[in-house]
């Protein structure tokens, strides 16, 4: 007696058949032939189960629907007594299976899904995902700021500066969040005008690694990231000095540090005068220099030795505008009005700086009152220690955070479950954790008599978080407990705004570190232009 096999058995040994073969052409995708077999192991098992029945198209009613098997196989699957099981079999055997999908097509199409929706995931978890922005609208330009244009570039800066001053009153804004801001309408105004009419002049002098050559990762990455965007920007950069408004001078303390400082020497005074001999140079080659004597020219550092390496050169240290993370205003260089506080960035992945940042515990997720961890160095640190050290169970006060702790609860997990994250100044002021709390949505408590917040001259810092004095640190838990819960949940809801201030995008975004950085030093040159007003009207 024959044994006639049935369509679906013909089927399922093709399918095996072909499936060798490709094995035998290339290498075995086990995950693949894992997801055949089950799917096949499946089918095998319903087709003996005698309350199910497989059916064609033919025999569908309306109110049947298809089922999915792991999104791969078409099957029309409904319970049937054993008898219409046994006739609908015999229908099988004169027909093919209906099936959507090839078998390798569906089960490639499955990890597939399967892939992204796992990329997604790890994106979501691991890196800020930025929205990207509506289309800006085109701005339809004023006849006077049309004219503005064609201005020479000091009677530019003139009309920009009375323009800000008129600048009308602004409520609400669809763009920027106005309780951050201590003035947004001034803001507002400034940076439209900054994109309507700056333009920066980058010296091209100067070898690397010193000058061109940004370092991007660490905790000194700022000086670095800005000059990558600056020198990649089209719309502020200018190739010809005499329409520029700013002139950039490109170099890196940190690479400075790198290429000429002698370890255990403890003299920097050869970084200093390197500098010296770099703008005596630009002095001598050009005339921008001594047109101004440096007041219109600017630098960035963010290393701590950035304010201590204008020393040697009178004018750079007195006129030029210095972007400096270390901005001290005890130490007599760093000046208020003139100079800009620069955000100290920690960027761990200089290929994705947006890496292991956000995504925040909501406010009832965060037990821990107060938290700190670091290196003792400074005057503050050990302090901060003495007094809150093992003292109490709200206040989570480390030095290095030890292994034991590290273990069940990681650095960044201790600042996501945090109301409050304690930013002591070290050796110098500044302190890259003032951004970190910002990062994970933890209220900064800034503890560094002397320092210059960054941007505050726009942003008002009390809005999102809070500045204890250094002699205030016995009594830092009894300070942060007078704060009343809703003050600080409006302080935790404003951090979460503010962040976008202090991110930086391999792409700039309006607003962001980069452009608030810029802006910072666009609106303290301003201030120090001294123009006459009589001719700021570009219709005279």
């Amino acid at each position: 007696m024959v044994n006639i096999k049935s369509p679906l058995r013909l089927f399922i040994e093709d399918s095996l058949k072909e499936l060798i073969r490709g094995f035998r052409r290339q290498r075995i995708k086990w995950r693949n032939a894992f997801l055949l077999g089950s799917i096949m192991t499946a089918i095998v098992v319903l087709l003996h189960t005698p309350t199910f029945s497989v059916f064609s198209d033919e025999e569908e009613t309306e109110s049947s629907s298809p089922i999915y098997l792991n999104g791969s196989l078409h099957l029309n699957i409904q319970i049937v007594s054993s008898d219409a099981k046994v006739e609908n079999f015999h229908a099988l055997r004169t027909r093919k299976p209906i099936v959507q999908l090839n078998a390798s097509e569906a089960s490639g199409t499955v990890i597939s899904r399967k892939r992204r929706k796992r990329k997604k995931r790890k994106k979501t978890k691991d890196e800020l995902i930025l929205p990207d922005p509506p289309p800006a609208q085109p701005r339809v330009l004023s006849s006077s700021e049309r004219r503005a244009l064609s201005l020479p570039p000091k009677k530019a800066l003139t009309y920009s500066k009375l323009e800000i001053q008129r600048a009308p009153e602004i409520i609400n804004d669809t763009d920027l969040f106005a309780p951050l801001f201590r003035n947004l309408s001034v803001f507002k105004r400034s940076y439209e005008l900054m994109e309507l009419i700056l333009k920066v002049y980058i010296y091209p002098d100067g070898e690397k690694p010193i000058f061109h050559q940004p370092h991007l990762n660490g905790i000194y990455a700022s000086e670095g990231w800005f000059m990558k965007l600056m020198e990649s920007n089209t719309q502020f950069v200018t190739k010809n000095p005499e329409r520029a408004h700013l002139f950039y001078m490109p170099y890196s303390v940190k690479q400075l540090q790198t290429s000429i400082f002698v370890p255990g020497s403890h003299n920097i005074k050869p970084l200093s005068i390197f500098l010296r001999d770099y703008v005596n140079m630009l002095s001598t080659k050009y005339p921008f220099w001594n047109r101004t004597h440096g007041s219109d020219h600017f630098l960035v550092a963010c290393h701590d030795w950035g304010p201590y390496t204008v020393n040697e050169h009178p004018e750079l240290r007195r006129n030029a505008i210095k972007a400096l993370c270390n901005a001290d205003l005890s130490d007599g260089i760093f000046v208020p009005g003139k100079d800009v506080s620069l955000p100290e960035t920690s960027i761990r992945n200089a290929g994705r700086p947006l890496r292991n940042i956000g995504n925040g515990n909501r406010v009832s997720q965060r037990p821990i009152l107060a938290f700190f961890a670091g290196n003792l160095h400074g005057r503050v640190r050990p302090k901060l220690l003495k007094h809150w050290r093992n003292k109490d169970d709200d206040m989570k006060i480390y030095g290095p955070l030890p292994h034991n702790v590290a273990r069940k609860m990681t650095y960044v997990q201790h600042m996501k479950s945090s109301k409050y994250c304690l930013c002591p100044m070290g050796y110098e002021v500044n302190s890259p954790r003032i951004v970190e709390a910002i990062y994970y949505e933890c209220v900064p408590v800034v503890i560094a008599d002397n320092f210059m917040l960054p941007f505050s001259d726009v942003l008002d810092w009390s809005a999102f978080s809070v500045v204890v004095p250094e002699k205030e640190i016995p009594r830092l838990k009894e300070i942060l407990l007078e704060i009343p819960m809703r003050r600080y949940l409006k302080m935790q809801s404003n951090v979460k705004m503010v962040q976008r201030h202090f991110l930086w995008s391999p792409k700039p975004r309006k607003y962001d570190v980069f452009h608030m950085i810029l802006h910072s030093i666009w609106f303290n040159l301003l201030n120090q232009n001294q123009t006459s007003f009589d001719d700021h009207n570009p219709d005279s």
